[in-house]
């Protein structure tokens, strides 16, 4: 009887990390699948009719809908890694949008998020940066501080 339960205990602690390793090749999958369909879009675009493009933009649309749910069973499933934590700031909690532009207090070094990849943030472009804000997660141009794109309740 105990090697029965000490079997069961062993099997609760192993089953959530195989289910998160499932679910992070899933997503990795999903994300290259969408890649090789906007692929698929542009050569369509380029080389085929109307039907092919609009047959193309369908999946496109569908593989971006399959990479956000797999996202979101990673994150789901990756908790602590989204936790909030003791975070403050300075200033107080403002809900910022897409084209606001920011004073440079609000996305100086200190709120760069440091390891983007950690959260599966896309890669910034060339003078942009990952800037935490409470639970919000901004793209933040840091020349001229244009906010833009916006991650509300990024964290827990």
């Amino acid at each position: 009887m105990r090697k029965l339960i000490i079997l069961g205990l062993l099997a609760a602690t192993v089953a959530p990390s195989v289910a998160s390793a499932q679910s992070y090749g899933e997503a990795r999958r999903s994300e290259r699948n969408l890649r090789e369909e906007q692929r698929d879009l542009r050569q369509a675009q380029r080389y085929g009719d109307r039907r092919d493009v609009r047959e193309e933009r369908r999946e496109v649309r569908d593989a971006r809908q399959e990479a956000r749910e797999d996202w979101r069973d990673y994150r789901r499933s990756h908790r602590n890694v989204y936790r909030g934590g003791n975070w403050r700031a300075p200033f107080r909690y403002s809900q910022w949008n897409a084209g606001v532009q920011l004073r440079p207090a609000y996305y100086n070094s200190r709120y760069y998020i440091a390891d983007p990849y950690r959260y599966r943030l896309p890669r910034p472009g060339v003078n942009q940066r990952w800037v935490r804000h409470y639970n919000d997660v901004l793209l933040v141009n840091v020349r001229n501080g244009r906010v833009i794109q916006v991650h509300r309740g990024f964290f827990w």
